[in-house]
């Protein structure tokens, strides 16, 4: 016996995304999402809830984790689109009615804040605990920061939805956005689509899962494991390095080659540049070099980057970032006046504007008076609480409230360009950016020690999750622009799942503090890593310390930033490139030139156009299962951690194979992400157009 399953009411007509989705859209043409505004089904309902509020509180734990041991954040988006649309299926069955895209979408929304508050939080409130502090702390204390953060992220970036999803449209790439939503699009559809974006996501998790977790082969290949390169690198420090990861990959076919190339060209200047000029000064300078602790000379590429290069590539952030708020003026005045001017309306009794469903956000005034609230809320909560016994602790207060506030507008945009761009944001720059300012204004105001530390960390907290979450909401702006949900829906579940997110990141916190520890010491002989608080631990004892911050560093980053776009190159994207590990760039371009090989691989544009479209699929499935073998290979940590127990073998151990993968690791890894890549352009070019079995 069959049963017959209803699409539910209103359900929006099945099939694929219109033509112009993706490309600029022409003078005087508009695009109409895939659920008309004129359409209402089912976004918020009681199955929504109860799965993002799961979804979050699950995922929250395992990205609190990965960051701690790992240093690398998982977008949670991405694995919770399949779930969501897989348990679709199943209430169907169970229900008679499956989910709506619209209600897949309010999940993904809830739950996403996960990855959000993970990342804003974990980057910083652990070095309390680093650095000593946890007396001076709770959980209520941690708990309050990316609370506070997230829902100041959503006030921020409110603003500048149209703009994004409106005026940049096709401009931008949106690589996780675009994934997430053929993710959502396939699962809603079925079909041939749905079968090549379920084989693609399995072939990657079981890709990234051999790889990184099985160690069948290296997850990165460098030259300086190569052994005839070695006194190469030994003279000039310089390195190449690539992730071997079929995640990254995807990102980069997304993202396309123009901004891969710039986002490489940054990493190129750090990498065969900057780096081995440090080197080439080592031999003739004596002593140790602050903020080095061993001499230049004898300190390895990584090193050389993370001491002297990435701080240059910290500037550049910066001076990215305020270039591009100079550039959205126009967009930040326009947004302003028409946050003034509904302000007045309702004053004097006015009704508020009608909109379309799918343009219906909170209102400009809810916005500015909620950014007025959060204002109050951090301004009691720093007076009351970290320096309600210093002196001039009002005076303290509201400085820092005012940093907060500032600097969380200022980066807010900034972190939502990038996440547009290349789906990585650098939280972890700009939070650093933050703490070194913060830092300076406050020992100028006489607040230093013990109490100028929590306190400058409480303010990067917050800053760190309201970027975090600007991020990430500009990718559910665009994912709810392409499919036609409410943003209003979209901004009002971020802020509630946020709630049950900060609540279970804390509780992780603290356990993992009491479990593991994030230094070693006697109690903590194998604490986890946490490179980022402990970076953060670092900038404060040398900010707030004798050491003082890199300002010379900053500036050169600065220099470097201002110069690229005066040459009409996006200044952002090439700090990115310079800030991060060139192993997460260089596999961009190859992702990247998959695509553009593809683009031009038929003089037929109906035939380009599948191969393209199906390697969007792939590359789509191929972030899908990274992210969900990232966040499974988290779970089994963390259990065969607290158990003692190992469940995932270490290939290199075993008799007979495990010398051997051991000692080719490096060649197998580039092998393997050659294979991965040639696969991906052969299957590709066998599509073929709708209607036509050949290609």
């Amino acid at each position: 016996m069959t049963t017959q399953i209803e699409p539910g009411p209103d359900a929006a007509p099945l099939g694929g995304l219109p033509e112009n989705a993706f490309r600029p859209l022409e003078p005087g043409e508009r695009y109409q999402p895939l659920t008309p505004a004129g359409l209402s089904p089912p976004e918020v309902t009681l199955r929504t809830i109860v799965q993002g509020v799961i979804w979050s509180a699950v995922f929250s734990a395992a990205a609190t984790y990965i960051v701690l041991k790992l240093g690398q954040g998982i977008e949670s988006a991405i694995p919770i689109a399949i779930l969501t649309v897989g348990l679709s299926s199943v209430l169907a069955r169970a229900l008679g009615r499956a989910s709506t895209m619209l209600e897949n979408v309010n999940v993904l929304a809830i739950g996403a804040t996960s990855g959000i508050i993970a990342g804003g939080s974990v980057f910083t409130m652990p070095a309390i605990y680093i650095l000593g502090l946890e007396g001076r702390s709770s959980f209520w204390q941690i708990f309050l920061v990316p609370l506070l953060g997230a829902v100041l992220g959503v006030l921020l970036l409110a603003p500048f939805r149209r703009y994004f999803t409106l005026d940049l449209h096709g401009k931008l790439p949106f690589p996780e956005a675009r994934a997430t939503t053929e993710i959502l699009v396939a699962g809603s559809r079925g079909g041939r689509s749905a079968v090549v974006l379920a084989w693609s996501a399995a072939t990657a998790a079981l890709y990234d899962f051999a790889g990184p977790t099985l160690k069948a082969f290296s997850d990165t290949f460098s030259t300086a494991a190569i052994g005839a390169l070695s006194g190469f690198t030994e003279r000039t420090r310089a390195v190449f390095s690539l992730n071997t990861s079929a995640a990254i990959f995807g990102l980069g076919y997304i993202m396309g080659v123009d901004y891969a190339a710039i986002i490489l060209a940054g990493s190129m200047v750090s990498f065969f540049a900057l780096v081995p000029l440090f080197a080439w000064f080592g031999p003739h300078l004596a002593g140790v070099l602050p903020p080095a602790t061993a001499p230049l000379a004898g300190m390895p590429a990584e090193a050389i980057f993370a001491t002297w290069v990435r701080p240059i590539g910290i500037g550049g952030i910066f001076a990215a970032g305020v270039i591009s708020i100079l550039k959205m003026s126009p967009v930040i005045a326009q947004a302003g006046r028409q946050a003034v001017a509904e302000v007045a309306r309702m004053a004097r009794g006015g009704a508020a504007l009608a909109t379309e469903r799918t343009d219906r956000a909170l209102p400009m005034w809810f916005n500015l008076l909620g950014i007025a609230g959060i204002g109050l809320a951090i301004f009691g909560y720093f007076r009351l609480s970290v320096l309600a016994a210093e002196p001039r602790a009002t005076v303290l207060a509201l400085v820092a409230t005012a940093l907060t506030l500032g600097v969380s507008f200022l980066f807010a945009a900034v972190s939502a360009w990038a996440i547009a761009l290349i789906s990585i944001t650098p939280i972890s720059g700009m939070t650093l950016t933050t703490l070194i300012i913060t830092a300076v204004a406050l020992s100028a105001l006489g607040l230093s020690g013990p109490s100028g530390m929590l306190q400058t960390l409480l303010i990067g907290g917050v800053v760190c999750t309201a970027l975090s979450m600007s991020g990430s909401l500009v990718t559910q702006y665009k994912i709810g622009h392409w499919l036609g949900a409410t943003p209003r829906t979209i901004e009002v579940a971020n802020i509630l799942g946020s709630v049950v997110a900060s609540a279970a990141t804390t509780a992780v916190i603290i356990l993992m503090a009491q479990v593991y520890g994030f230094t070693p010491d006697a109690a903590h002989p194998a604490a986890l890593p946490a490179p980022q608080p402990n970076a953060m631990a670092a900038v404060l004892r040398g900010v707030m310390g004798s050491e003082g911050a890199p300002w010379f560093l900053y500036g050169v980053g600065a220099v470097f930033a201002v110069a690229v776009e005066l040459c009409g190159v996006s200044g952002l994207a090439f700090a990115l490139g310079m800030y991060l590990p060139m192993e997460l760039n260089s596999p961009l371009v190859v992702g990247a030139g998959v695509a553009w090989l593809l683009r031009r691989s038929s003089k037929d544009a109906a035939v380009t156009t599948a191969r393209y479209d199906q390697g969007t699929l792939i590359a789509s499935g191929f972030i899908a299962g990274g992210a969900l073998v990232g966040v499974l290979a988290a779970v089994l940590k963390f259990i065969e951690d607290r158990t003692g127990t190992s469940f995932v073998p270490d290939l290199t151990t075993l008799p007979g194979i495990g010398p051997a993968l051991a000692g080719w690791s490096n060649w197998l890894g580039l092998l393997a992400f050659t294979l991965l890549s040639l696969g991906v352009y052969y299957v590709s070019r066998r599509a073929a157009p709708e209607g036509n079995t050949s290609p």
